[in-house]
């Protein structure tokens, strides 16, 4: 029985988190740089652009694979509304603790590149203000009270914007 409920769990948990990602980051990282560009392209030279789509690609891979792990091991969502029963850190985790922030300037810097459209640029620059300052004010408190000692120690061993070399082998506390 407890294991059908932790499935249930999962399944609403990944309902919502796929709503969430076509909400946010989609609107972020997908609707805002169409409204600004119109998907236009402009001059760039090839190696730019090929950079460009490298960022787009790897950015929406570290997206996916980071929200994917909001589900499978913190079984809730990356939505403050609904947060994870567990504190995440796991994956892309180990090395930084805002994965998704990165993705998602990573992905608008490359479409900057991509469409040559350097606009986005200064775009990326006021989302990663904004998320900084949510970061800082918000987001690190909550983890804070929720998560404890054990959020503490992973704040301590794992940066929040410039990743880790290496994996950070820490676990859960007991």
């Amino acid at each position: 029985m407890r294991a059908s409920r932790q499935r249930s769990r999962k399944a609403i948990a990944a309902a919502w988190t796929a709503v969430f990602l076509v909400l946010v980051p989609g609107v972020v990282a997908g609707l805002i740089p169409w409204l600004l560009t119109g998907w236009r392209v402009e001059a760039a030279p090839l190696t730019v652009r090929i950079a460009g789509g490298a960022l787009v690609i790897g950015g929406a891979i570290f997206l996916l694979g980071a929200f994917a792990r909001f589900v499978v091991e913190g079984i809730g969502t990356p939505a403050p509304v609904a947060p994870t029963e567990r504190l995440v850190v796991g994956g892309a985790y180990r090395y930084v603790r805002n994965p998704m922030y990165l993705a998602v300037g990573a992905t608008i810097c490359g479409q900057a590149l991509l469409l040559g459209q350097w606009g986005l640029l200064a775009y990326a620059a006021v989302f990663f203000a904004i998320v900084a300052i949510f970061v800082i004010t918000y987001e690190e408190p909550a983890l804070e009270r929720q998560f404890g000692a054990e959020y503490d120690a992973y704040r301590r061993a794992v940066p929040g914007w410039l990743p880790r070399l290496h994996s950070w082998q820490g676990g859960r506390p007991s």
